[in-house]
């Protein structure tokens, strides 16, 4: 098994519960946030959809947030254009993540603004920082955005608060 392996085993598992979360995503509320300072949800949901695209960037050996767009789409108008923009991500990332061997996998990858490092570590590592936790938080908010709009919440790891019989 290669070192990389593991990684998109987690992904495909992760991206099982946040397509259920983008499927809920109610259409015509795209301009609602909860707060002034929070992302609208529109925003919140498209940015969720396109996190896996960072994987892109592993073919090279860093990214400049400076220099290059890591700009979010606008968000699609309905809910099925949403988890098909996820899905077409998933997709992408998934190929790029699968042509990496482990000596790229464990090769040493820079994040920069404007020529200044911002950090460097493995892609391994860049893998479950900037993709895989980075779609759990962000879903996380999500998920809390779903409350606040009264629209049943799935469960991610076990049943949620609207799926568990027991509640």
């Amino acid at each position: 098994m290669r070192l990389i392996d593991p990684s998109i085993m987690e992904l495909d598992r992760e991206a099982s519960s946040t397509r259920k979360m983008l499927e809920r995503v109610p259409e015509g509320r795209n301009g609602w946030a909860p707060h002034p300072k929070s992302m609208t949800l529109g925003k919140l949901a498209t940015h969720v959809a396109t996190i896996p695209n960072w994987a892109s960037s592993l073919k090279e050996d860093g990214f400049d947030i400076g220099v290059n767009s890591v700009g979010v789409p606008p968000p699609p108008p309905t809910t099925a254009g949403l988890v098909a923009l996820f899905d077409k991500t998933i997709a992408d990332a998934k190929g790029v993540l699968n042509g990496l061997d482990d000596v790229r996998a464990m090769g040493l990858w820079t994040l920069s603004m404007k020529g200044k490092p911002v950090f460097s570590m493995p892609r391994l590592a860049v893998v479950r920082t900037m993709i895989l936790n980075h779609s759990v938080h962000h879903r996380g908010q999500l998920s809390v955005y779903l409350r606040l709009l009264d629209v049943p919440v799935p469960g991610m790891y076990g049943p949620s608060a609207d799926e568990n019989p027991f509640a």
